[in-house]
């Protein structure tokens, strides 16, 4: 039984549609960042064959065949068209009917026919030869057997695609850029393959983009894929009506029970007359429940209100009054780690956040507490706090007191502080001494810290750059003005491109750099806290030395904190595969070097080489490196788990 098939002369693939602006969707804190469903359309007519390359209705799999089937079926084709049909063919679900007949096998064969046609227009096959067989009849005692021979054809290619502009956006001189937009990432360019996948992407793409700036009622009012089947080409038109342009209004918050709707206002900031834009809506949804103050925030423009002042509207649920957390964990650096945090949201009488950590490990013993403002209008929020710490600074045991007062702005990018703080240090010289040795500052520092990763806490390029100043005077008899100045920088390079879109190719790898520099600029023989000074080694400066046991090397051999920093790292990242796919690992190579000393003539490099592995973790890169100090001359792991900067 054969069948030859052809198409009419012009086929209208999917006709009209429209689809809404989807608002941001309720984010829950540990996600790094808000889940947005994309515009949806629904431009597809009814009776549209099913999307072949994205429907995951497995009939075969859904259908539980008998011990004999009613019949065998055979498809030969390419391997794209033999995976749909095998999957999506109507005549599939038919081979668990023990009872069929012959007359009623061969109806269902004609179905079958016009279901793989309608299957290979949405591949882009519009000039399709299909050949349907059968072998044996129910009266046979060897079964029966179906074969479906697919010669595909040449693939629909398009030859023109149409663009229009319907509404506002179509003369508004400050659409030009979003127009442009549209028009230049078109996912469906002449020239490319037709097919129902594809052509579904590019129109939701299209309309994404359209109403995720200032046009969030926007639609595809029109849209027609006009297929010759004789010259294997189709003609594409696509309309976008925008509707009327979108400016903020005041914010209507719900969901509050201890915290003030102006507190919501300036974590969102939306300002009243600013430009609709969804992205952000997602920065403002991201702000509140990265806050602390909010378990989830949900965030949206209600498109019923005047659009020229479009209400927004804030549905939050708040998170504990108080929240206590054990922490433990381990690294080779410090041993074994308690920590206890205590988190209080709304002091009493004061309206500020009270955080308290108490943290134990081998090698430092610290208690500490932080009071923060809620924000102002701009993000600034004023802080407070109280540091006792005692540390093994090199071959000393240091005990320090550290108290800050000043303000804090943190945004995705951009981090700064400026702050007042009164610095103590202890310091045990010797066993035998009765007395520690005591130095005392109080410094006025500005810190920022620019971050310009592609992602987070997985980078695989960009760069971050962190820098601290400032300016001071030492405390007691002895009072001498000093400066200090530590910069610190990170960066991946890769080493390879995606030729296509022009993102890294994660399985190239990359380079990982990393510096840090600082100086303490003060008259010689003044005494300055240890912990404004500086001292290296350990798993983030310079592996195969021990933690903080770079320093200035005493005549007895005992190391102590000195007034300059050097330190750098370069290290090879390449991923581990399996069978050609990315897996969570990683393996590295990697020079470090480093040195510290009281001029900047005297730095003498110490080096570490070694290698290790990356494991991508949830709370960010375990990392283990096993390294070589060439000056010490042992190996030593290295442990360490998260990236910050």
């Amino acid at each position: 039984m054969k069948a030859l098939w052809l198409a009419p002369a012009a086929l209208l693939f999917p006709l009209l549609g429209a689809a809404q602006a989807v608002a941001p969707v309720e984010t829950d804190p540990a996600q790094s960042s808000p889940e947005v469903p994309a515009p949806a359309s629904s431009d597809e007519p009814a009776g549209e064959p099913p999307n072949a390359e994205t429907d995951t209705d497995d009939t075969a799999a859904e259908t539980s065949e008998p011990a004999t089937p009613a019949f065998d079926l055979t498809i030969t084709a390419t391997d794209e068209i033999k995976t749909v049909l095998e999957r999506q063919l109507e005549l599939q679900r038919y081979r668990a009917l023990t009872d069929l007949s012959d007359d009623e096998l061969d109806r269902l064969m004609d179905m079958a026919r016009l279901d793989a046609q309608k299957l290979l227009a949405t591949l882009g096959y519009f000039s399709p030869v299909i050949d349907i067989s059968r072998t044996g009849d129910d009266q046979a005692t060897t079964g029966r057997a179906v074969q479906i021979s697919v010669v595909a054809g040449e693939p629909v290619q398009v030859s023109q695609v149409q663009l229009r502009f319907n509404g506002p956006i179509a003369t508004d001189p400050q659409a030009a850029a979003q127009r442009a937009l549209i028009e230049g990432t078109w996912l469906l360019p002449a020239g490319n393959r037709m097919t129902q996948a594809s052509w579904s992407a590019a129109k939701q793409q299209a309309l994404r983009q359209l109403t995720s700036q200032r046009y969030p009622t926007g639609t595809l009012s029109a849209t027609q894929a006009d297929v010759d089947p004789v010259t294997h080409t189709a003609r594409l038109e696509v309309t976008l009506d925008s509707g009327p342009a979108y400016q903020l209004g005041t914010l209507v918050t719900t969901g509050l029970k201890r915290y003030d709707a102006d507190l919501v206002r300036r974590l969102a900031r939306l300002p009243p007359g600013d430009d609709y834009d969804l992205k952000e809506l997602m920065a403002a949804q991201q702000r509140l429940t990265s806050s602390g103050y909010f378990n989830s925030a949900f965030v949206r423009v209600d498109t019923t209100t005047d659009p020229q002042a479009a209400q927004v509207l804030v549905t939050v649920r708040e998170a504990r009054l108080q929240k206590i957390t054990l922490g433990v964990g381990a690294s080779t650096d410090s041993g074994a780690r308690m920590s206890v945090d205590h988190l209080h949201n709304l002091m009493p009488g004061l309206g500020w956040r009270a955080l308290t950590q108490i943290a134990i490990d081998r090698e430092t013993q610290s208690i500490g507490t932080e009071l923060t403002a809620p924000p102002d209008d701009r993000g600034w929020r004023w802080n407070t706090s109280v540091l006792l710490l005692n540390e093994q600074g090199g071959s000393f045991d240091v005990g320090s007191r550290r108290l800050q007062f000043g303000a804090n702005q943190a945004g995705e990018r951009i981090d700064r502080s400026y702050y007042l703080q009164y610095d103590r240090a202890d310091t045990t010289v010797s066993l035998e001494a009765t007395e520690p040795q005591v130095a005392e500052s109080v410094s006025v520092n500005y810190a920022f810290t620019l971050r310009e990763f592609d992602a987070l806490p997985f980078p695989s390029s960009g760069w971050a750059l962190g820098v601290e100043l400032g300016v001071g005077t030492t405390l007691g008899s002895d009072r001498s003005p000093f400066s200090r100045v530590l910069t610190r920088w990170q960066s991946y390079w890769p080493l390879g491109k995606d030729p296509a879109t022009g993102a890294p190719d994660l399985h190239a790898g990359r380079l990982a750099l990393r510096a840090q520099v600082g100086a303490v600029v003060v008259r010689d023989g003044v005494s300055l806290p240890s912990t404004q000074l500086f001292l290296a080694g350990g798993a983030n400066s310079v592996r195969g030395y021990g933690l903080r046991t770079i320093g200035i090397e005493l005549p007895d051999g005992q190391i102590t904190a000195g007034r300059y920093l050097a330190t750098g790292s370069v290290e090879w990242q390449r991923p581990i595969t399996a069978k050609g796919r990315l897996t969570d690992w990683e393996s590295v190579l990697f020079v470090d070097a480093g040195s510290v000393a009281n001029k900047a003539a005297d730095l003498n490099t110490q080096v570490g080489v070694g290698a290790g592995v990356r494991w991508k973790t949830p709370v960010g890169p375990l990392q283990i490196d096993l390294a070589y100090g060439v000056q010490v001359k042992k190996l030593r792991l290295h442990l360490n788990v998260g990236f910050v900067f």
